[in-house]
């Protein structure tokens, strides 16, 4: 790992993961136990995740810069310990000896093997608590791979952050952590450090066009840049063939339940993705992605089941099919219903987006007592502008480039973000 411009070898980490055993059993935490860690790519957080599977406890994930969550996250999966790790990577241990019993958790440990919780991100409003077997989870690694320098722009807690770093474990590759997420610091970091894969999700490229500081920097050590999370803007994934001609752009996708799977793009600049791989199978029914998978999340701590009864999970994706490429709209809950048209809240972001002095923008739909919903956008603006005629011009492209009913018939000029930490946006 390369953190904050320091080398930390395996030789170190394998020391620390042993230091941090012993911490942790000091703190409480032994097999079984349910251990919320909080924190970010750092060499603490990392060893105090391998010493936690070493252990086969029971580790929920979440991000040490969200205080305010953390507490609540500790409830809801039944923690008795928490290790939250702060900005200079510094761990301090909290118990409360609180109660964990629950049947998934029982599964766990009865099989004697470690678990993992993670959450999803509640951008639409209410975090779930995604169970796995820790060991199923990391099956997919035993395979070798690409040795490859790699840095993450998606978080520690998130299952493509988790995905990106036991693939650089399992590799013997080496992690470059940025000091932030800011375009400049991680431009800076792969030009510093020659990162060959930029693990990333379109709401930053979108901010990395913005902010033209590709431009300041020489990105030329890229091999691959890896993008999922949210639907990538065409305007956006243009810009990065662009951008990065000498570099292999590769959707990624992946849920909190089921793992990150195996994908191919059909081009560098297409939107078009084939899914599957090792334990892996993928439908679609009814318009919308099902996928049954050996690592899938033995279930929710706090929620229904959402599989099928033949064992399928359900996505909420809604795709188009074309052979064995697919084609990801957005969330099939998202979707706007306008006098019994449908109007996919991505779609319309990606074309206000191609607006001049649009930074960020989220679409979703108001109840409407005629015509059932009516589209509304807020829209941040990337420079000072009159709101109004911010707003006029955004109606303008919308209306030469949508069908009427997806012109948005409410806009709001916002300073506000409008994605997540986790790179979603925020349309409720």
């Amino acid at each position: 790992m390369i953190w904050r411009d320091r080398a930390v070898t395996y030789g170190e980490l394998t020391a620390a993961v042993e230091h941090h055993q012993a911490r942790l059993n000091d703190a409480g935490c032994t097999a079984g136990s349910v251990l919320l860690l909080a924190g970010e790519f750092s060499p603490v957080s990392v060893a105090l995740l391998l010493a936690a599977i070493r252990m086969n406890a029971i580790v929920a994930l979440a991000q040490a810069d969200d205080a305010p969550r953390t507490g609540e996250l500790a409830v809801t999966a039944m923690a008795s310990v928490l290790a939250i790790v702060d900005a200079d990577d510094r761990v301090r241990f909290e118990s409360d000896g609180r109660e964990s019993a629950h049947p998934l958790y029982a599964r766990v440990r009865e099989a004697r093997r470690p678990g993992l919780v993670l959450f999803s991100s509640g951008a639409t409003g209410g975090m779930k608590a995604a169970v796995h077997d820790f060991a199923t989870f990391l099956r997919k690694f035993a395979v070798r791979r690409h040795d490859l320098r790699t840095l993450p722009v998606l978080q520690f807690s998130h299952v493509g952050g988790l995905d990106t770093l036991f693939y650089v474990l399992a590799n013997a590759s080496a992690l470059v952590v940025p000091d932030s997420r800011d375009p400049a610091a991680v431009c800076a970091a792969i030009e510093r450090h020659r990162v060959e894969v930029l693990a990333a999700a379109p709401s930053f490229l979108n901010l990395l066009a913005l902010t033209k500081a590709a431009a300041r920097h020489d990105l030329g050590s890229l091999v691959y840049i890896t993008y999922g999370a949210e639907v990538m803007p065409p305007r956006t994934l243009r810009w990065c063939a662009e951008t990065f001609p000498h570099a292999v752009l590769l959707q990624k996708y992946g849920t909190t339940e089921t793992g990150t799977l195996w994908s191919r793009s059909r081009a560098s600049d297409s939107p078009w993705v084939r899914l599957g791989g090792d334990g892996y199978a993928c439908r679609v029914v009814d318009g919308a992605l099902q996928i049954k998978a050996d690592a899938a999340m033995l279930g929710y701590l706090n929620a229904p089941s959402p599989f099928t009864d033949d064992g399928w999970f359900q996505t909420g994706d809604a795709v188009d099919v074309d052979g064995e490429f697919i084609r990801i709209k957005g969330r099939a809950a998202d979707v706007i219903n306008v006098g019994g048209e449908k109007v996919h809240p991505a779609e319309v972001e990606a074309v206000i987006r191609e607006v001049e002095n649009v930074a960020d923008v989220a679409v979703a739909g108001e109840p409407h007592a005629f015509v059932g919903a009516i589209v509304v956008a807020r829209v941040k603006p990337n420079g000072p502008e009159e709101p109004q005629q911010l707003r006029d011009r955004v109606r303008r492209h919308c209306a030469s480039r949508l069908d009427q009913y997806k012109v948005p018939a409410k806009i709001v000029i916002t300073p506000d973000e409008l994605v997540t930490s986790r790179f979603k946006v925020i349309r409720r």
